[in-house]
Parts: structure tokens; C-alpha cells; sequence
């Protein structure tokens, strides 16, 4: 039997194959981290709690209101944490997926974009935990009205934090996100200038959405959107600016170019 498979057709398994590949070996990484941190979950638990304890009355603890709360919540949290960490890992294995089909001067803006966006992202989650979770729990455990205690379920304390984490981590990239857009001529500035009072109520909805109901977490994720919004915009107008004066060199020497050449 002669083998009708094409060229075409060999490509995209071969694809699938590399992609396959990739994608194990990231996950290998993160169990290999998951299974180095496994026996301290309880230390990495109480750690990431600790902003909590702090802020509640003396003698103040977490509860657990499901009986296998206690052993699964840590073990949950140190596998995300274990993937935080891998990170760097799991956009290298990205990386070498696709480094192969991009041109050699795509290669060396990609590379600092990535390496950027992987330091943005943990600066965004440092912030979180060392920033906002005080305020946002000191506020909260000093709001409780007289004769009520404050005694948070570990496991939704698990799903607030990891959602502080993931959103602030996420809001952290709005410069990097900024900066492609503009270079790509997705987007300009002037536009953005011009939409800035939406962009602001837009980034006001999403904090009252993605950070709990309490105002100061609101506030401070809003200002850092838009602090944010305005350093990625101001790198764009910088970046239109210098691609301006290179396009208009390119259009002066053009020009110079048919009157220097001779008349056949």
C-alpha cells in the first residue's frame, strides 16, 4: 500500500507532535516543582494567610467548614503555586514551539517581550499580596459590626487570593499588551487619548468585578490599571514617534534617490 499521506498533511502532524512534546514537558516541570514543595503545604498555606491572620482580632483563626478542607486546600494552593513558579518554564517550552517559524528580527523583540511579561506578572502578584491584601483585610476584619467574629473558610479565602493574584498579575500587563498593539499598528494613541473616559469607567466596572466589595481594594487596582494605561501609552506615543522619524528618513532618502539617478 503506497502512502498517500502529503508534505502538508506530514507538517501539521509533525506540529502536533512538537506540541505534544512541549506541552509534557511543561507539565513535567510543575509536577517536578509541585512534588519539591508538597511536604511544606502547610508552611506555604499559612504564608499566603498570613495577611489575613494579621488583620483579624487576637486569637482570631480560619475555619474549615468541609471535613477534607484541611488536607486538600494546601495541597491545592501549592499546586498553583507550583505552576506560578514554573512559569518562566511553561513560556519557554512556548517559546521553543514557535521561535522556529518567526523571522530572526521578530526573535529579538519576542524574547524581552516574554521575558517582560514574566516579570510584570509576578510584580502584579508581589503587589497583591504585599499591597492590597493588608488594607483590603485590616478594612474588612474592622468593618465586622459589634459581637460579630470574623472567621473566613480556608478554601474561599484559597478562591479570593488566587483571584487577587490572577487579576492583578494579569493588570500588571496592560503596558506590555499597549506596547504590541501600538507597534503593530493595531492601535494608536490618539485613538486611545480620545477614549481614555471610557477606558477609565471600563477599568472602574472590572475592579468592582474582579476584586472583592470592599473600597479600598477597588480603588487601588483602578489607579494601578490606569497608572499602568498611562505608562504603556506614553511608550506607544514614543514608539509612533520614532517609527514617524524613521519612515520620514526613508520617504527623504526615496526622494533623494530619483533626483540623484540619471535620465536614461
Amino acid at each position: 500500500m503506497t502512502n498517500t499521506t502529503t508534505p502538508k498533511e506530514q507538517s501539521f502532524v509533525h506540529h502536533l507532535i512538537e506540541l505534544r512534546d512541549r506541552l509534557i514537558k511543561a507539565g513535567i516541570g510543575i509536577l517536578i516543582i509541585f512534588v519539591s514543595l508538597v511536604y511544606f503545604k502547610d508552611d506555604i498555606y499559612n504564608f499566603v494567610a498570613t495577611p489575613l491572620l494579621n488583620a483579624l482580632p487576637e486569637g482570631g483563626k480560619m475555619i474549615a467548614t468541609d471535613v477534607i478542607a484541611p488536607f486538600i486546600v494546601p495541597i491545592k494552593l501549592t499546586l498553583w503555586v507550583s505552576f506560578f513558579i514554573a512559569v518562566p518554564w511553561v513560556l519557554y517550552q512556548v517559546w521553543a514551539f514557535i521561535a522556529p517559524g518567526l523571522y530572526q528580527h521578530e526573535k529579538k523583540v519576542a524574547f524581552p517581550i516574554i521575558f517582560s511579561s514574566v516579570v510584570l506578572f509576578y510584580t502584579g502578584m508581589a503587589f497583591a499580596y504585599y499591597g492590597v491584601m493588608p488594607i483590603m483585610f485590616k478594612f474588612l476584619s474592622g468593618s465586622a459590626p459589634s459581637g460579630v467574629e470574623m472567621a473566613t473558610d480556608i478554601g474561599k479565602y484559597l478562591s479570593t487570593v488566587l483571584r487577587l493574584f490572577f487579576f492583578f498579575g494579569i493588570v500588571f500587563e496592560i503596558p506590555i499588551v499597549l506596547v504590541i498593539l501600538i507597534s503593530l499598528r493595531i492601535l494608536k494613541t490618539e485613538s486611545l487619548v480620545k477614549k481614555r473616559p471610557y477606558i477609565i469607567v471600563g477599568v472602574f466596572t472590572v475592579s468592582a468585578i474582579a476584586t472583592p466589595p470592599d473600597p479600598f481594594s477597588m480603588i487601588i487596582f483602578a489607579s494601578a490599571a490606569l497608572l499602568l494605561f498611562e505608562i504603556g501609552l506614553y511608550l506607544g506615543k514614543r514608539i509612533e514617534k520614532r517609527r514617524a522619524i524613521k519612515e520620514a528618513q526613508e520617504d527623504a532618502s526615496d526622494k533623494q534617490e530619483i533626483i540623484e539617478t540619471p535620465e536614461e
